[in-house]
């Protein structure tokens, strides 16, 4: 075997290490249909049939060969394209995911955090063998069909107002106005202090010393201590909380019946009727519009992603998606829809969005949880039947919780856990 023109060192080195003797060849380019080379198709040793004797190949075999090799190209092509087309919707999809965390720096990670946890909590009951789940599992394509409507679960934010995503406090909208009431209730300092002054001048005629006057005014001085009272107050109200007491109502109202006057004259009161409101709302910082402007959200994405022309093993992502907050007794939200109305897998995506939630560290409205409370508030949501006790139960005795914490939670987030004090717990036989 000599040429000039090919190197043929390789195939005797191969002949020489496995005993073989390559004498015929048949070397076929495969081609696609943009007339490139993708690859090679090479028969060695052409045998006539009935001696076995090594032989040239025919005009007829390469012909035949040829045929095959363009078949071949065409399907390496088209598997290339598939793959192509995967991987640019795969990064579309995190694209999405990663604008919407990126609009605002209050929930950056949780697009990306959701499909982690749901794909742990997939995972652990696709392989589970006891309990209600045992018999459930899902192939490859149902799991990706899963971790696509994870990563979109989200996806109607993007109408969502910034404002309304990052509100931190009850009184904020672009700004937090708790630095207007500031103001008002220095004003009201002011008036007092004036009206004090008024009365020591009057009754003086003008002599002594001012500031010492003030001082010792009694009657002064507690109007002011009362006056500093009721902006902490305020400033303690316009923070987000678990709940309000009637108490806490009637004091809101009994600081916003104080009024000032304006650069006009005008009485004003100290607080509008639309600070009161947002002042005295009950749970977290949204008010009742802002909550069903934050709760829309779902809507939108279920209407965005029932628009998609999806294939066949991805025609499920907008219910799956679109369930993320729905409760298993029918009180979530859009469609008020029952746990018998939900797939198991719209309910994997909903407990897994609400974990996410509660042990994300940049809320604006909330410090970051301890694990051993989170827990207790997802197990109080089985009880109450927000989540899907089976779910909850696969999550728990497979320690998801802990695994998506040693990888996403910080350390001191991470305390012990003691199941006596987890509602809802129970071992799965």
């Amino acid at each position: 075997m000599h040429s000039e023109e090919f190197d043929f060192s390789g195939t005797r080195n191969f002949d020489n290490k496995m005993g073989y003797r390559s004498t015929s060849f048949l070397t076929v380019p495969m081609t696609n249909h943009e007339n490139e080379n993708i690859g090679v198709l090479q028969l060695i040793n052409a045998m006539e049939p009935d001696s076995n004797k090594i032989i040239p190949f025919s005009l007829l075999e390469q012909q035949l060969v040829e045929s095959l090799s363009s078949q071949a190209a065409v399907t390496i092509t088209n598997r290339a394209l598939i793959d192509a087309q995967k991987n640019l919707f795969d990064s579309f999809i995190q694209l999405i995911a990663d604008a919407i965390d990126e609009k605002s720096p209050y929930t950056a990670g949780h697009c990306r955090r959701v499909p982690v946890l749901t794909n742990m909590l997939a995972d652990a009951v696709n392989k589970i063998d006891r309990g209600p789940l045992k018999d459930f599992s899902m192939t490859d394509d149902e799991k990706y069909e899963l971790e696509v409507a994870a990563w979109l679960h989200d996806c109607g934010k993007i109408t969502t107002p910034e404002y309304v995503v990052d509100k931190g406090t009850k009184l904020e909208t672009i700004f937090d106005r708790i630095s207007l009431v500031d103001l008002r209730f220095e004003i009201l300092k002011r008036d007092a202090m004036i009206a004090t002054l008024k009365s020591k001048l009057k009754n003086t005629n003008g002599s002594g010393d001012i500031d010492q006057a003030l001082e010792s005014d009694k009657s002064l001085q507690e109007e002011l201590k009362r006056l500093l009272k009721e902006r902490e107050d305020i400033r303690a109200y316009n923070v987000g909380g678990e709940v309000l007491a009637d108490t806490d109502l009637d004091r809101i109202e009994e600081i916003a019946s104080r009024t000032y006057s304006d650069p006009d004259q005008e009485t004003v009161s100290l607080l509008s009727d639309e600070e009161v409101q947002n002042l005295q709302i009950g749970r977290g910082t949204l008010s009742i519009r802002e909550r069903e402007i934050i709760n829309n959200h779902v809507s939108v994405t279920i209407k965005m992603l029932e628009s998609l022309p999806y294939p066949k093993h991805l025609a499920k992502v907008p219910e799956y998606a679109g369930g993320h907050h729905e409760k298993m007794d029918g009180s979530g939200y859009p469609n008020k829809l029952k746990r018998e109305d939900m797939s198991v897998q719209a309910r994997m995506i909903a407990i897994a969005d609400v974990f996410e939630a509660l042990t994300a560290s940049d809320r604006p409205y909330k410090k970051a949880m301890p694990l051993s409370q989170s827990l207790k508030i997802l197990g109080q949501m089985k009880l109450d039947n927000h989540v899907d006790a089976d779910l909850f139960d696969v999550f728990i005795n497979e320690k998801i919780y802990l695994d998506y914490a040693n990888k996403y939670l910080g350390e001191n987030q991470i305390d012990e856990i003691d199941f006596k004090n987890i509602p809802g717990y129970t071992t799965i036989n």
